[in-house]
């Protein structure tokens, strides 16, 4: 055999179930620079990989411990086949490579969370009178731009600042073509602009205006202290009070914008400062913004680990996800380890930017210990975003385990609650909610539009919306089944391992029958309310369970119950136009718009109206006891 040729038995499946064959594919590989990818038993992306030679890389993954990650050794069993384009250069697979984990998100990839866009300060001083403008993104024009800034607010309050400072214009007329066609705004009469739209200050006079402004963003902010303080003074000898607190008002402005900025060094050089932290399969990466000398902000990203992947690799697919989005690259990005493909991702930077860009290890000095700083609030981050998901896990997960012991069961991460609206009487509509470990999943969310019951009937309702739901669940299993594909492959398929209901015997009778009509098992319990309309404890098995209603289960069935409601509301409005559905409540005499609109604000259903007494009925906004005896006649001697 020759030497380097793949053994029979060493290549995963060869012709394999889903038609691939893996040998004769290898073969076709060629030895150009490109990006690989696997696809999973669902024909999804599982993994995206770039290569110098494809030939070379690729034939690796099928030698047993040739490539040596443990996530490799996991994923492998898992492919079912693979693809490639060719590129002409490794710089261009790393381009396409990130452009294909941003776009498929594959599971095997180290991915970037946040996607998150910085704002710049805008200058845009091809116009005759330019503008401080709120900008996501640094284009290729003859505008100036500063930052990124990693807070919109203060970008937004720097630019508010200088327009009152230098009595720049905020508006977006085009001067000097609509120069006196409109009316000066109100800038002007509080003498925060020149009015450049009515030609009151010339081109060259605006123009000094923004050439302070801009050496105020550059950093030099004594000039205008300076001047504020001559004003303010010289207002309070005047005894122009409220002129002097306008002046000082600023002044503090300015002072704070410069306590924002601290120098790291004296080269004046922008550049980034990466570190990460990482611990139990979770990740943060810290990047330090430094611009012109100064640090600018800060801002932390969260990372969806792949498996068993080292630091130098996660640094890698961060740099590259980054920076691939963001519009603006620094000269310098200083890192505390270095990360792999340095040289690569250097040549990438610098083809992005334009200009040499440098990936820097700092051992010693200022620079290193600006590194360490990045890396221990790196730690701080994930140390506090842990606590957070250790409550966020009480409330969800703890919360489906506290439901389950409440009702002896041996496990719940899949709940479906039903509700039923029918405010305006004569158009029924149900609403299907599900919670997976303890939080709502909505794409698995169900509308369904009653159609074999009229009128406010909530228990025939509830028959046809759960006899619908779960007859088309057992029809698309025995579909996939045939078809030989899991149930996670239907929308209806996956069974619930609760059911709520939103009431209490009545609604829970309901939905036990349809479910043991079917022969299915799957228990029911209803939510019940008190006589203030709020969640007090669940039905269950003939008993109504009372709950602590500070446990994290006892909120998370308040979430369902609210959300069951929500759903269907909404659903119902949605369809319900004006004049498009006639309320039985307007065939009520004596009750007109004021009162059924009251009516059905303090009763969340026809049937809370229908089982209310007239002391009930009288509660209600507007109502006296002859309003409300006209309710309670209308719907138990009339409709009796």
């Amino acid at each position: 055999m020759p030497e380097g040729s793949l053994r029979h038995d060493e290549v995963m499946g060869m012709l394999n179930e889903y038609g691939f064959d893996f040998e004769e594919e290898l073969k076709k590989l060629p030895g150009k620079p490109g990006v690989y990818i696997m696809h999973g038993q669902m024909d999804e992306i599982i993994y995206v990989g770039k290569a110098i030679s494809l030939k070379n890389r690729v034939r690796q993954y099928f030698r047993k411990g040739a490539d040596g990650r443990a996530k490799i050794e996991k994923m492998m069993p898992q492919v079912t086949r693979f693809e490639y384009i060719v590129t002409d250069s490794e710089l261009e697979a790393l381009v396409l490579e990130n452009n294909l984990i941003k776009e498929h998100t594959p599971k095997y990839n180290t991915l970037l969370k946040d996607g998150k866009t910085y704002p710049f300060i805008k200058v845009t001083l091809s116009e005759d009178y330019p503008r401080l403008m709120f900008s996501r993104q640094m284009k290729k024009d003859k505008a100036k731009y500063f930052g990124p800034y990693t807070s919109s607010a203060a970008v937004k309050d720097t630019i508010d600042l200088l327009q009152k400072l230098y009595h720049l214009r905020s508006c977006n007329r085009v001067l000097p073509r609509d120069e006196g066609k409109l009316r000066p705004c109100l800038n002007y009469h509080m003498k925060q602009c020149e009015a450049p739209c009515q030609g009151y200050i010339s081109k060259e006079d605006y123009r000094e205006h923004v050439e302070q402004a801009l050496e105020f963003l550059n950093g030099n902010y004594q000039p205008i202290r300076k001047l504020l303080e001559e004003k303010m003074l010289a207002a309070s000898e005047h005894m122009e009070f409220e002129e002097a607190a306008g002046y000082r008002d600023l002044l503090n402005s300015v002072n704070q914008v410069a306590q924002k900025q601290k120098i790291t060094n004296s080269d004046l050089e922008d550049r980034d400062v990466v570190a990460m932290a990482m611990d139990q399969g979770e990740a943060v990466v810290q990047v330090f913004f430094v611009r012109d000398g100064k640090l600018m902000g800060r801002e932390h990203f969260y990372m969806t680990l792949a498996p068993e992947e080292s630091k130098e690799a996660i640094l890698s697919s961060f740099l590259s996800q980054y920076y691939g989005g963001t519009p603006f690259l620094p000269k310098e990005i200083m890192m505390e380890t270095e990360p792999e493909g340095k040289e690569e991702l250097e040549q990438w930077l610098t083809n992005r930017k334009g200009s040499k860009v440098t990936i820097r290890i700092p051992k010693i000095g200022q620079k290193e210990k600006l590194v360490e700083l990045a890396a221990k609030n790196a730690l701080l981050v994930l140390a506090k975003d842990r606590e957070r998901l250790k409550r966020e896990e009480a409330r969800t997960i703890g919360a489906m385990r506290e439901i389950a012991n409440w009702l002896n069961l041996p496990m719940v991460t899949r709940v479906e609650a039903f509700d039923i609206s029918n405010i305006s009487g004569f158009l029924s509509v149900g609403s299907m909610v599900v919670f997976e470990n303890g939080k709502p999943k909505k794409n698995d969310y169900r509308k369904f539009r009653l159609k074999t019951v009229e009128g406010p009937d909530d228990y025939a309702s509830m028959y046809e919306v759960l006899s619908r739901r779960f007859l088309h669940g057992i029809k698309e299993q025995q579909e996939l089944k045939q078809k030989g594909m899991g149930e996670e492959f239907g929308s209806f398929s996956v069974m619930p391992d609760l059911i709520m209901m939103d009431g209490g015997r009545g609604q829970v009778n309901i939905a036990t029958k349809v479910i043991e009509e079917l022969g299915l098992s799957i228990p029911v319990c209803g939510m019940v309310k008190d006589d203030n309309h709020r969640t007090r404890g669940l039905y269950f098995n003939n008993v109504e369970l009372p709950i602590d209603v500070s446990s994290e289960g006892f909120k998370l069935i308040t979430r369902v119950q609210d959300e069951a409601h929500r759903f269907a509301i909404e659903f119902h409005r949605s369809l319900r136009g004006k004049n498009q559905v006639k309320s039985i409540l307007d065939e009520i005499e004596g009750i007109g718009p004021k009162r059924r609109r009251a009516l059905m604000k303090h009763f969340s259903s026809i049937e809370e109206i229908k089982a209310a007494d007239i002391e009930d009925l009288r509660k209600v906004d507007g109502f006296n006891r002859a309003s409300a005896q006209s309710v309670y006649d209308f719907f138990h001697v009339e409709h009796s």
